[in-house]
């Protein structure tokens, strides 16, 4: 199926952002690991969830999606020092942005940035998508679409025909952890169809392992 710089069909319909922790118990149903996560309301949860680990801060808010555009995002903070800095900075940003929460999460360990994502179109049904993620989604355009629902020679074929196979796989040796994303994440939108786009990006891949860093859940 062909890609567009769009990704998916819109679907006209007013949505709503489900709640992060929400999204990531869903994920977890489904056996899709993502990064330890929780909501903190001081410096000093921020600091006590963190425990010696370097973590990552964010400000969700329905009012603003793009959170690493619009600098909602802070990486790697380690220590106190630095969790404070960061989480004050977000209060001060979180003001026009009311309601909002700031999440806490591990700092993922390195690795390749996959976007794994689903879509509800009005007249074909649910759709699963794959490709290159992080800041390369747009820039690339290496995705791969199919409908739900979908066997394993469609996982297969979806990740072969990415150019950038051998990148997200480690030249094969992650080929398995991906394929089976792919037949999760479609699962997980065929199965609840109240779920009208589903997006996760980044995926950071490992040869051995991956962890879903961030979520968005449209209902």
């Amino acid at each position: 199926m062909c890609t567009c710089l769009a990704r998916f069909p819109r679907y006209s319909e007013p949505m709503s952002l489900l709640d992060y922790m929400q999204a990531k118990k869903l994920l977890d149903k489904y056996r899709i690991r993502s990064v330890d996560s929780k909501y903190v309301g001081s410096a000093e949860d921020a600091v006590r969830f963190a425990n010696g680990r370097r973590i990552v801060l964010k400000l969700i808010s329905e009012k603003e999606l793009h959170k690493s555009k619009a600098g909602l995002v802070k990486l790697d903070l380690d220590g106190e020092k630095e969790i404070t800095a960061a989480y004050n900075e977000l209060l001060k940003r979180g003001k026009k942005l009311k309601p909002y929460k700031i999440l806490a999460q591990k700092m993922a360990e390195s690795g390749i940035e996959i976007i794994l994502g689903g879509n509800t179109d009005p007249q074909f049904g649910k759709i699963v998508l794959v490709g290159l993620g992080g800041v390369y989604v747009e820039a690339f355009k290496d995705v791969q679409l199919r409908l739900c629902p979908i066997t394993r020679a469609d996982a297969e074929d979806m990740l072969s025909e990415l150019s950038s196979k051998n990148i997200i796989t480690y030249n094969g040796r992650a080929s398995e952890e991906v394929i089976s994303l792919i037949m999760k994440v479609a699962r997980l939108i065929s199965e609840n169809k109240k779920i009208m786009e589903l997006d996760l990006n980044p995926v950071i891949v490992r040869h051995d392992s991956y962890d879903v860093v961030d979520i968005r859940i449209l209902k």
